[in-house]
C-alpha cells in the first residue's frame, strides 16, 4: 500500500511541476517581453522570487529557459519515481494474490476440485490475476492524475479569470457522466469475455491433456473445430469491446475538443477586450488542456476499472471459498489398530437425498487384508474416501483404534494413510524424482526395496537412464501398468500406518499382479491394507472380502466361503473363469 501512495505523491508532484511550467512562459510573454504588471499569484511570485526577481528575468530572458528546464527535469524525475513505485506495488501486488490463490486452492475441499475446471482455475490465476496487477499499475496513476491535474488547474485558472474558468470547466460534468454511463454498459460484456476466454483455456487444456485419446480416436477435427467455435465466441466478445471503446473515444474526442475549442474562442475574445493577456490565455490553453484530457482518460480507467472487478471477482470467487476445516479439537491418532464401521450413512450434496451408504456396518482387525467388491457406482472409492475424510459421513460411527474418526486431524489421516489410485498421476520428472516426493528425505536403498516390492526395479533398470528417466506429462511416456506400479512403490516408501489399493493392479498382468501381492503380504506386518479391484484373482488372497452392493454390504468372507454361498461374488468368479477358461483355449488353438 505504501509503495502506492508513494506512487500517487510522485504523480502530484509532477502535476505540479507542469502546471509551473506554463507559467514561466507567461512570466516570459506577460512580464518580461511585456509591460504587464506581476500578478499576485502566489505561485508566480516564489517562481520569479526563485532566480533574482523580475528585474533579473527582465535584464537575463534567458533565466526563464533555465527555469522551464529545470521543471522539466522535476517532472522527469518524478515521473521516473512514479512508474518505478507503481510498477513495484504492481508486481509484488500479483505475486501476493498468486501466492493466496494458489494456497487457498490447496486447502479447498475435495469436493470442489471434483466440480471445478482446470482451465478455469488457471485462467483466474494468471489472466485475471494480470488483469489486477495492470489496473493498479497503471490505471491508479490515472487516477491521481485526473484528480491532480483538474484541482491544481482549476486553482491556477481562477486566480486568472472566473468567468473563462467557469466556461472551462462547463464539459466537465458531461465527459464525467458520459464516462460513466459507457462504463455501466460495457461491464457487462467484459465479464462476458472474461468467462469465454476461461471457456477456452478450458478447452485448451482438456484437449492437449487429452491428445492421445484424441488421436485415438481420430476425433482432432472434432476438437479442432470446438476450438474454433469457442475461440469465434470469444473473438466476437472482444470485438465487441472493441467497439465499444473505439464509439467512446471518438465521441469523447469531440467532446475534449469541443471544450479546449469554446476556451479558445472565449479567451480571444477576452484577451481582444482587454480581460485577459496573452500570457494568460496561452496559459488558459495549456490548463483546459491538461485538465480535460485526463478526465478523457477515465473512460480508459473506468473500461479498466470495469475489467478488474470482474477478473478480482473471479478471483475472490475462489478465494471466498471456505477452505476445507477440520473438526476443532482433532488430534494426530496412532492409526495401527482396529476399524469399526456402525450404523454410517453418506450421501453426496449432488445426490439429492439417494444414500450412497445406508447403515452400513463391519469391524476390521488390525493388520488385515480387506479386499472390496461390488458394481461400478456402489461406493467402494467412497468408502475410502470417508476413511481419509476427504468427505465427511452423517450418521453412525466409525473409530480407528478405538478413536472416532471425525475426531482424528485430517492432515494425520491422509499423511498417514498410503492411496494408490487407478489412474495415478506421475509429474513430467524423473522416475527418481517421482519417488522421492513420497517423503521429504529418502534413501536410495528405500526406494529401491520400494520398487522391488512394487514389480517396478527391473524395468527401471532396463531403461538406459534407469531411475533418472524422464516420465512425459502424467507419466506418458511408461505404460499404464508400469505407472500403477512406480505409483505403488511412492506410496509403499511413505511408510505408511493403513495402506489403499483404488483398483491399482488393473492394468498389471496376473503373474505380476500376484508377485506384488505377495511382496506385500510379506512387508505388511501390523499395517491394515484394503485392496479394491473387479478382479477376483487380485481379491482371491485377502483375509477377508466385502462384496457391497446398492450402498450395502451384502456378504462378507474368505474366498472358499463366499464361493461356497450364491450371491454376486460367486456370479463373478464363475464369469471370469469361464473367460479365462475359453482364452486359454484359444490360446492352445
Amino acid at each position: 500500500m505504501w509503495l502506492f501512495v508513494l506512487g500517487i505523491s510522485f504523480q502530484a508532484g509532477s502535476a505540479l511541476a507542469n502546471m509551473a511550467a506554463p507559467l514561466v512562459t507567461r512570466i516570459a510573454i506577460d512580464n518580461v517581453l511585456g509591460d504587464q504588471p506581476l500578478s499576485p499569484n502566489l505561485l508566480v511570485m516564489w517562481l520569479v522570487n526563485l532566480l533574482g526577481g523580475i528585474e533579473a528575468w527582465q535584464e537575463n530572458i534567458w533565466l526563464a529557459a533555465i527555469a522551464f528546464v529545470i521543471f522539466q527535469l522535476f517532472i522527469a524525475v518524478f515521473v521516473f519515481g512514479r512508474q518505478r513505485v507503481l510498477a513495484l506495488g504492481g508486481e509484488n501486488t500479483a505475486k501476493r494474490l498468486k501466492d493466496l490463490l494458489y494456497d487457498h486452492i490447496q486447502k479447498l475441499p475435495y469436493n470442489y476440485h471434483v466440480h471445478a475446471k482446470t482451465g478455469d482455475l488457471i485462467q483466474r490465476c494468471t489472466s485475471d490475476v494480470e488483469t489486477t496487477r495492470r489496473f493498479l499499475q497503471q490505471q491508479t496513476v490515472e487516477i491521481a492524475r485526473a484528480v491532480f491535474f483538474t484541482c491544481f488547474a482549476l486553482g491556477i485558472m481562477f486566480t486568472i479569470n472566473v468567468t473563462l474558468t467557469l466556461v472551462a470547466m462547463a464539459f466537465l460534468p458531461i465527459i464525467f457522466i458520459f464516462s460513466y454511463i459507457f462504463f455501466k454498459n460495457v461491464r457487462r460484456v467484459f465479464k462476458m469475455a472474461d468467462e469465454a476466454e476461461a471457456e477456452l483455456t478450458t478447452v485448451l487444456q482438456e484437449s492437449l491433456t487429452g491428445v492421445r485419446v484424441v488421436r485415438a480416436f481420430g476425433r482432432a477435427r472434432f476438437e479442432v473445430d470446438k476450438f474454433i467455435n469457442k475461440n469465434n465466441e470469444f473473438r466476437s466478445l472482444q470485438f465487441r469491446q472493441m467497439k465499444f471503446l473505439s464509439w467512446y473515444w471518438s465521441s469523447s474526442d469531440i467532446l475534449c475538443w469541443g471544450q479546449v475549442l469554446i476556451v479558445f474562442i472565449v479567451g480571444i475574445i477576452f484577451t481582444y477586450n482587454d480581460q485577459l493577456t496573452a500570457g494568460e490565455l496561452l496559459v488558459f490553453n495549456i490548463n483546459t488542456g491538461m485538465m480535460v484530457w485526463p478526465m478523457r482518460q477515465l473512460g480508459r480507467v473506468i473500461s479498466d476499472l470495469g475489467r478488474m472487478q470482474v477478473a478480482l471477482g473471479r478471483v475472490y470467487e475462489i478465494l471466498d471459498t471456505p477452505a476445507e476445516k477440520d473438526t476443532p479439537g482433532a488430534q494426530p491418532h496412532d492409526l495401527r489398530g482396529d476399524i469399526v464401521f456402525k450404523n454410517v450413512d453418506f450421501e453426496y450434496e449432488s445426490s439429492e437425498g439417494r444414500k450412497i451408504f445406508d447403515s452400513i456396518s463391519f469391524e476390521i482387525k488390525k493388520g488385515e487384508t480387506i479386499a472390496v467388491l461390488g458394481a461400478t457406482g456402489a461406493g467402494k472409492s467412497t468408502l475410502m474416501h470417508v476413511l481419509l475424510r476427504l468427505y465427511d459421513y452423517g450418521d453412525g460411527n466409525i473409530t480407528v483404534n478405538g478413536k472416532e474418526l471425525s475426531t482424528i486431524s485430517k492432515n494425520h489421516l491422509r499423511e498417514k494413510i498410503g492411496i494408490v489410485l487407478q489412474e495415478p498421476f506421475l509429474y513430467s520428472k524423473t522416475i527418481q524424482n517421482n519417488l522421492e516426493m513420497a517423503k521429504d528425505e529418502v534413501s536410495k536403498d528405500e526406494i529401491v526395496e520400494a520398487t522391488k516390492t512394487a514389480s517396478a526395479h527391473e524395468f527401471i533398470e532396463e531403461f538406459e537412464d534407469g531411475y533418472d528417466t524422464m516420465v512425459g506429462e502424467r507419466g506418458v511416456t511408461l505404460s499404464g501398468g508400469q505407472k500403477q506400479r512406480v505409483a505403488i512403490a511412492r506410496t509403499l516408501i511413505k511408510n505408511s500406518e493403513m495402506l489403499i489399493f483404488d483398483d491399482s493392479l488393473s492394468a498389471v498382468d496376473t503373474e505380476t499382479d500376484a508377485q506384488i501381492r505377495a511382496a506385500l503380504s510379506e512387508r505388511a506386518g501390523d499395517v491394515t491394507t484394503f485392496i479394491i479391484s473387479q478382479r477376483i484373482t487380485t481379491l482371491m488372497d485377502a483375509d477377508r472380502i466385502f462384496v457391497i452392493e446398492g450402498g450395502k454390504l451384502t456378504d462378507q468372507g474368505s474366498h472358499d466361503e463366499l464361493l461356497s454361498r450364491d450371491g454376486l461374488y460367486k456370479r463373478i468368479w464363475d464369469i471370469q473363469s469361464m473367460l479365462e477358461q475359453d482364452f486359454e483355449k484359444e490360446g492352445d488353438a
